[in-house]
């Protein structure tokens, strides 16, 4: 059993130097791509979704938001939160997008 949980640990220390790098690498591709993987698919990371465009939103909206248009073949991150996402919750996060 420790064996199996110091490989976890290892796969999730893997996976997080791995982002780190990629935040380094090319932070807008980093975070457009994270956008993304919060609404693709059924359901949305809703968390994950929230934590982004707010901490994005002051500081490279503009680009993530073509960025995002690259990595979705051509859809923009407003038409995946407008489909995503309802009420106020939709709105607050399209006005954050649009603050930038």
């Amino acid at each position: 059993k420790q064996w199996y949980q110091r490989r976890v640990r290892a796969g999730d220390t893997a996976q997080a130097f791995l982002a780190i790098v990629n935040v380094v690498q090319n932070p807008v591709h980093y975070f457009a791509d994270q956008l993304y993987k919060s609404m693709k698919g059924l359901g949305t990371n809703d968390n994950k979704l929230i934590r982004l465009v707010v901490w994005r939103c002051e500081i490279d909206m503009e680009e993530i938001k073509e960025e995002f248009k690259v990595i979705s073949k051509g859809e923009t991150l407003e038409s995946f939160i407008e489909g995503d996402c309802s009420g106020q919750y939709k709105n607050a996060l399209l006005a954050l997008c649009e603050s930038s």
